[in-house]
């Protein structure tokens, strides 16, 4: 390759990691103003959460469900790749296990209004649930076998039960400011220890 071709190609690679970086800022500041506000907040908030115009949002994303999409998207991807990292960054499987369990519920409650905002889309609805579970069960089969491998919590637990459970816990977390969905998240997470 020639210095010119090169150059351009250095040019791109750059730009491309900016662009990249831009829609995370973004993606970010969408899941925090759907937490505090839904998923029917005004797009200005966002953009002014994300430092960026209108336009920017609407160049990446057309419409408010392309935004909820990207946003559920970025969510599930965050929290899968989260698990691993946790393994070797935790002092134990088990705290691990812990720390996953506080994003995942994190993401349960970004994700609250979804389904109400798919509600004309329910083929997209199903491929985001079919990606939520392809990503996120063996994120958490992976956590729930080194905490049994090391011997800290029973043996033969099911990831999608655990998984199931969790956001059971979950819901109605909204609507009832004395419920602490976190709190109930974590005595489950406990429980599964082994007896001594």
């Amino acid at each position: 390759m020639n210095d010119s071709g090169q150059s351009a190609k250095d040019a791109a690679g750059p730009k491309r990691k900016d662009a990249r970086r831009n829609q995370q800022t973004l993606l970010d500041a969408a899941a925090a103003v759907f937490v505090t506000s839904g998923v029917e907040a005004p797009v200005r908030d966002i953009a002014a959460k994300a430092g960026v115009g209108l336009g920017t949002i609407y160049r990446h994303f057309p419409t408010r469900a392309d935004l909820v999409i990207a946003v559920y998207r970025h969510q599930v991807d965050a929290c899968a790749e989260a698990g691993p990292t946790l393994l070797t960054t935790s002092p134990t499987p088990h705290a691990a296990l812990e720390r996953w369990a506080d994003l995942f519920v994190d993401f349960l409650v970004t994700k609250h209004g979804l389904a109400a905002a798919l509600q004309t889309d329910n083929a997209g609805f199903e491929t985001l649930h079919a990606y939520f579970l392809d990503r996120l069960l063996p994120v958490c089969t992976q956590l729930l076998d080194a905490a049994a491998a090391s011997g800290e919590i029973r043996s033969g637990l099911d990831a999608y039960q655990l998984m199931r459970g969790i956001g059971n816990l979950c819901i109605g977390a909204d609507s009832d400011p004395r419920y602490d969905a976190r709190r109930l998240v974590a005595l489950l997470v406990a429980g599964l220890r082994r007896p001594n």
